[in-house]
């Protein structure tokens, strides 16, 4: 350093108070060095840059670790740390504890993120769960119909709220990340994750699938780039469109089966959806365990980075499904180390492992010392992981907001869920042959029967994906819930005498058939989900059929059918009085008795064809050959009571 030489006119005391000031201003400017200015964490920052400074100072095991999402039951402190693990999710059914609260949830994810946030760089966890109709892991949640049902309301506003519903739900649990919404086009109700689906309409699957990524991550700008990920505040979540591509198409509906057809047909039916999730901004993309034309979706370069990436400018991530790197071979695991070569190759960014990731991670790093994985592959997945999380504002509010805990379940969601189980309704008989209308029920009538599985069950009016993977009967599973039958005995009179069983004695209705006024008939199928839904038959299980026959030959019915497609209805048709599509309506079964007992009119439209037979599947809207029980869109009306 140069020696002060005071100026002419300078006192030797204001020489020393200028070199005390020098010395001040430079041990300053060492406190600022020591606090170095670090891009990635000013929020000032374009995005872009604050990746690539992320990036730039990250190790190929940190970089490895945001690739990796690893099952809940696996996420100790330690292991997050040690591995530098980007992603936890809960499998179904995997919650913190038995009927664990909001609270719960919440104190579990910030352990972990707290976790996350020690070490080097303190790269905040993203934390995701299946959230498919409404937050369906969490007791007390509102369970919304599945889509099936939401594609029979046609109602693209409605699908929105849901949507935000779903995103405050599941913030409400401390979760920032659903992997919702499905947009598969359904194309043989066969599918065991056919009640995920829309619609087998591809336009109707659009619209909805507009609406719904709005809602749970929040508007997008019209002037907002095409394929960079949205998600505006808090109250949203990061969405992720599944199961790319084609997964609602393959042969006879057999879950993660081959989809055998066309490139121009897979474009023109199976893709649209997903062009107007990357429009809207969805954050990332879940590819299908399906092949396409013999060729597995999670090794498919050309759909994934060519398709996807580059030609639709998709900006957000791309993550396996569960397990998924493991089924690339049959059987599962074997050449795992080749395996996840191809995936990531492929395009693949984020590897839901869940449970192998001592073993992922070892083999990712092995593979790209010695040049088996390229680095710009590696950097490019972790790239656009960073990019959502910074989207999502992770970096400046990582822990879960106590304060949203009290929406879970909250009544103005249950109302939303229970309009969209009035709207869902599709009503397909009302009256015989030349005869009266049967609906709307008189809410006056002296006696009536309501008979059958489905009419006092949460659980199997939920369906699959409800507290479990593959959901299951009872009326323990979802905190809060109406089933039909208490929504029947709230919309009545209280001087209505209602009988109820679940399978009637037909010679004990034959005895006092003369005493009831009407029946109300409930049946339909257990829970299941994916492999375990697939169904070749698409018969009503028993004791469905014998129920309705039972009861419906001696008094006066109605039949409600809960169930995630069509089924075989045609051999009973002629004994019902009236007959009602319910779908899976969900928690809120006071929904279902209002439109039967009149307080609102049917409006629902059927989302997919209803066959005669299953031998005529795969049948939809524009084959040539196209000869259903009921046309894709038919579903008849009722007006109001107060406006008959």
């Amino acid at each position: 350093m140069a020696m002060l030489v005071p100026r002419k006119g300078f006192s030797p005391a204001a020489a020393r108070v200028a070199c005390l000031l020098l010395l001040l201003v430079a041990a300053a400017g060492t406190s600022v060095a020591g606090a170095a200015y670090v891009k990635y964490k000013d929020p000032k920052r374009p995005i872009q840059e604050r990746v690539a400074d992320l990036v730039s100072r990250m190790t190929l095991e940190e970089k490895i670790g945001q690739m990796t999402q690893i099952e809940r039951a696996n996420a100790s402190s330690s292991v997050i740390q040690k591995y530098f693990v980007g992603s936890v999710l809960s499998g179904g059914g995997s919650p913190p504890s038995e009927k664990a609260s909001a609270a719960t949830w919440q104190q579990m994810i910030t352990k972990m993120q707290k976790a996350a946030l020690k070490t080097r760089l303190g790269i905040p966890i993203i934390y995701g769960i299946d959230a498919v109709h409404g937050n369906n892991n969490a007791y007390n949640a509102t369970i919304f119909p599945h889509n099936i049902g939401l594609g029979a309301t046609r109602d693209a506003s409605l699908v929105k709220l849901i949507g935000r519903a779903t995103a405050l739900e599941t913030r409400a649990t401390g979760i920032p990340y659903a992997f919702a919404p499905c947009v598969a086009v359904c194309r043989d109700p066969r599918w065991g994750r056919c009640y995920e689906s829309f619609s087998e309409d591809t336009k109707l699957v659009q619209l909805l699938t507009a609406s719904v990524v709005t809602g749970l991550q929040g508007d997008v700008s019209s002037r907002h780039p095409k394929g960079v990920p949205v998600v505006a505040g808090s109250k949203n979540v990061a969405g992720c469109a599944k199961h790319y591509v084609g997964d609602g198409g393959t042969k006879r509906g057999i879950n993660e089966n081959n989809t055998v057809m066309s490139f121009h047909d897979l474009m023109r039916i199976h893709m649209p959806p997903y062009d107007d999730a990357v429009i809207k901004g969805i954050s990332s993309i879940m590819i299908s365990y399906s092949s396409w034309n013999g060729v597995k979706m999670h090794e498919n370069k050309f759909l994934i980075t060519q398709l996807l990436k580059e030609r639709m400018h998709f900006r957000g991530f791309v993550i396996t499904d569960w397990q998924a790197v493991d089924k690339i071979t049959t059987p599962p695991h074997q050449h795992y180390y080749h395996s996840i070569q191809e995936t990531l190759h492929a395009g693949i960014d984020m590897v839901m492992v869940p449970y192998d990731y001592t073993e992922f991670v070892a083999d990712v790093i092995s593979q790209a010392k010695n040049g088996s994985i390229k680095m710009d592959r590696i950097n490019d997945a972790v790239s656009r992981i960073l990019r959502v999380k910074f989207t999502m504002g992770l970096f400046e509010d990582p822990l879960p907001d106590r304060r949203l805990t009290e929406h879970l379940g909250s009544k103005a969601h249950r109302e939303l869920a229970r309009d969209a189980v009035r709207k869902s309704l599709v009503l397909l008989k009302n009256g015989k042959k030349d005869g009266p209308p049967v609906l709307p029920l008189s809410k006056n009538a002296k006696k009536i029967l309501v008979a059958g599985s489905h009419a006092h069950d949460l659980g199997l009016q939920c369906g699959g994906w409800t507290n479990t993977w593959q959901g299951h009967a009872g009326n323990n599973i979802t905190g809060q819930g109406t089933t039909i039958l208490e929504a029947v005995k709230s919309a009545v009179s209280n001087k209505t005498v209602i009988d109820f069983t679940e399978h009637p004695d037909k010679d004990s209705i034959s005895k006092s058939k003369e005493q009831y006024d009407y029946a109300v008939v409930v049946v339909g199928e257990p829970p299941y989900a994916e492999t375990a839904g697939d169904n070749q038959n698409l018969t009503i299980p028993s004791p469905g059929p014998d129920v309705i026959r039972d009861v419906c030959e001696l008094v006066k019915c109605v039949v409600v059918l809960v169930s995630g497609r069509p089924l075989v209805i045609e051999p009973y048709l002629d004994t019902m009085d009236a007959f009602v599509a319910a779908w899976l309506p969900g928690t809120e079964g006071h929904g279902v008795a209002d439109v039967l007992f009149g307080d609102y009119g049917f409006t629902g439209k059927l989302p997919r064809t209803w066959f005669r037979s299953v031998d005529q599947l795969p049948m939809n809207y524009g084959d040539k050959l196209y000869d259903p029980l009921f046309p894709f869109g038919y579903g008849l009306t009722t007006k109001p009571v107060t406006e008959s």
